[in-house]
């Protein structure tokens, strides 16, 4: 399963989906983390730049380039997350925690 999650410099869930400074792309298989890529994607400053649906597409972009099935986020807004549902996406919010923390617990829920 290939899950993404905002992150901080210390490790956590950032609250900021939309205006993370680095999302995590990690793989879960059989309940280990296989794979875990930081990705400098700077929406914290590009949400402000431009019109707020080409900040959507960008994230939308960055969600497919990736084949992101799950989604983890503290909070994000109604508009993001209404997109990201119809693109099929499993959306799971978590506390502000420690995200391969985070990351182990939403993949051993069960799909839907």
């Amino acid at each position: 399963m290939i899950l993404t999650v905002p992150v901080t410099s210390q490790g956590q869930v950032d609250t900021r989906f939309g205006k993370a400074e680095t999302m995590v792309v990690a793989t879960v298989t059989d309940g280990d983390i296989t794979d875990w890529q930081l990705h400098e994607v700077g929406w914290d400053v590009l949400h402000d730049q431009g019109e707020h649906g080409q900040h959507h597409a960008r994230i939308v972009r960055f969600l497919k380039e990736n084949r992101v099935q799950r989604v983890l986020f503290a909070h994000a807004g109604q508009p993001m997350l209404h997109t990201m549902a119809k693109m099929g996406l499993e959306l799971v919010q978590v506390a502000q925690m420690d995200a391969r923390e985070a990351v182990r617990q939403a993949a051993a829920l069960k799909a839907g």
